[in-house]
């Protein structure tokens, strides 16, 4: 079917989603909207968090899609359920995938858990790997200073690692084997959080079980997009287009074959 697959996220962290949503789907077309104007939501009240995804999910039912990814952690774990019983097409969220995802790696089943303050405070990634694994045990950090950094572009060098090593020095010493980046942002600081956590961790993004649900859910709902040619996707920013362009050419890997735009939203702080 070919409507486009909608993408949501608090600023520029959803394209690790995104990108690996179009390598196991390159036939789908997306449209994304990254709220970087009011980015970060972690720090945001419950209700905030709540009003910014509605208004960006009213946006994208304009252009009819036919499935909703929800690519912030913090608007997952805040807004899912109620955004799952209000649409009426598939809604996937990255929690529940990225929990799935550490499960089958760890061996001594003790999973640490790094996301913004909302995501970690909601404990969402507990209730999550829990209600698969009742035993299992849950290290939870906020890292509040991860989410700026990547929306300024700064992935590498000194100053990534300085903010990455002094965010998780209170996970060291703890006896986990398995890191999850609750933060679609943090996958983007991959190296320096490699370096940082050394490398017999296993370190899970949640990008790439969140495509394969994407897939099954089309596949299930009979939504896959199966005719010839190459997708437009359009990326829609409430901040600015250019940085916006520039960090997602950087990330994904391409000569953006995107419309990148600005977009208004309903209200603006």
């Amino acid at each position: 079917m070919n409507r486009p697959i909608g993408v949501i996220d608090s600023g520029l962290g959803g394209l690790t989603v995104a990108k690996e949503i179009s390598r196991q789907l390159p036939k789908e077309q997306m449209i994304y909207i990254g709220d970087t104007a009011r980015c970060p939501y972690g720090p945001r009240p419950i209700e905030e968090v709540r009003r910014f995804t509605w208004e960006m999910i009213a946006q994208l039912r304009k252009a009819d899609i036919k499935m909703l990814v929800i690519a912030c952690n913090t608007a997952t774990a805040f807004v899912l359920e109620e955004v799952k019983e209000e649409l009426s097409i598939p809604v996937i969220g990255v929690i529940h995938p990225g929990a799935t995802a550490a499960l089958k790696v760890t061996d001594r089943d003790i999973v640490a858990v790094i996301g913004t303050e909302g995501t970690i405070n909601s404990q969402a990634y507990d209730e999550a790997l829990r209600s698969i694994h009742p035993t299992i045990q849950v290290k939870a950090l906020a890292c509040p200073a991860f989410v700026p950094l990547v929306e300024k572009g700064v992935f590498a060098g000194s100053e990534a690692l300085e903010t990455v090593r002094n965010g998780l020095s209170s996970l060291n010493n703890l006896d986990f084997d398995t890191l999850i980046l609750g933060c679609t942002h943090y996958p983007l600081l991959y190296d320096a959080i490699r370096e940082a956590v050394g490398p017999d961790i296993h370190i899970i993004s949640s990008g790439e079980e969140t495509a394969r649900e994407v897939s099954t859910l089309l596949y299930h709902h009979d939504l896959l997009y199966t005719e010839k040619g190459e997708p437009k996707h359009s990326f829609l920013t409430t901040g600015s287009p250019t940085h916006f362009q520039q960090i997602a050419k950087r990330w994904m890997g391409i000569d953006i074959q995107m419309v990148v735009t600005s977009v208004s939203l309903a209200t603006s702080s």
